[in-house]
């Protein structure tokens, strides 16, 4: 029997991090925060001075990438290479290094099938912005998560100054509208939602409410 997986894919900042975690806790299953992995990519990149746009030098680094999930705390820490880089991966530079990396399709081919991996029992909450789409296109129940860019802004400004980051809400609404047309415009698997996914907007939704539907959706489907 196949492992079932519930996707949660959308833009920038729409939640997706909070959301999964929240829906893998209530069901007890393994969790994929596909982003970090690109996070972690862009970090482990600069750390051995390859270039961003050296697909070829990449594409090994990818394969290899020495990167871990671990609860902590009551949140998910990623350690890369040894260390603990989880507060690292969250400031907004290395956003853009993840960005950069992931328009690369070798790297997103060398990524593919460890991201897969992820799926064991007794279930899997992936979340990024192809999961559906590209890297578990068979799974049962799709979630496309967004958000208007000022809210997303909003809420990652407040998210950044919780973690003493410093922003202007200005420009994240700029970098964020910036990054959704480079995530919808990129040739290899571009952000949109799943021909089946089921579009949630979060603008003017609690978080609760937001896993309340996707646990809904879940047990409709019978993967609960």
């Amino acid at each position: 029997m196949s492992v079932p997986v519930l996707t949660i894919d959308g833009p920038v900042s729409s939640g997706k991090g909070t959301i999964a975690r929240r829906v893998a806790a209530e069901l007890g299953w393994q969790l994929l925060d596909s982003g970090a992995i690109y996070r972690a990519l862009g970090l482990y990149a600069r750390a051995q001075g390859v270039a961003l746009n050296d697909e070829t030098a990449l594409v090994p680094l990818a394969e290899r990438l020495p990167v871990r999930f671990c609860e902590q705390g009551g949140d998910t820490a990623v350690w890369l290479d040894g260390a603990d880089v989880s507060r690292e991966l969250r400031d907004e530079k290395t956003g853009e290094l993840a960005s950069q990396v992931a328009v690369l399709p070798a790297v997103r081919a060398a990524l593919l099938a460890r991201q897969q991996g992820f799926a064991e029992a007794p279930g899997l909450v992936a979340d990024g912005r192809d999961m559906g789409t590209v890297v578990f296109p068979d799974a049962p129940l799709k979630i496309y998560l967004t958000a208007s860019a000022e809210e997303r802004a909003r809420r990652r400004h407040n998210q950044l100054s919780e973690k003493g980051f410093g922003a202007n809400l200005a420009t994240l609404i700029e970098d964020i509208r910036a990054r959704d047309e480079r995530d919808m415009q990129r040739a290899v698997a571009p952000l949109k939602p799943a021909a089946d996914a089921l579009t949630i907007d979060s603008t003017h939704l609690g978080i609760a409410e937001v896993v309340s539907r996707i646990l809904e959706a879940a047990a409709t489907r019978r993967l609960v």
